[in-house]
């Protein structure tokens, strides 16, 4: 758990995950990981049922991981370590 700092802007994360897939236990697992992670450098984590097989996760506006693009689900790491790079802008 990362303690909030001084003059850091809170960070936005927004995960866009197919509802009729299924994908609700990565999305939480997901969610999970960044509330222990980030417990006071977090603005909001909003999640957002979609269709078409979707798994989009963004960082204050940047997408970072896409199943479209990227394939599967994000590693963890690659999502916490956008934010650190977010909160150290």
């Amino acid at each position: 758990m990362e303690l909030p700092t001084e003059g850091r802007k809170p960070v936005k994360v927004s995960i866009v995950y197919c509802a009729s897939c299924g994908y609700e236990p990565q999305t939480l697992e997901l969610t999970s990981v960044l509330m222990k992670t980030f417990l006071y450098d977090l603005s909001a984590i909003e999640l957002i049922p979609w269709a078409d097989g979707a798994f989009d996760v963004v960082v204050d506006g940047e997408l970072v991981h896409s199943m479209y693009r990227d394939g599967g689900f994000p590693e963890h790491e690659t999502v916490i370590n956008a934010v650190r790079a977010r909160l150290g802008a």
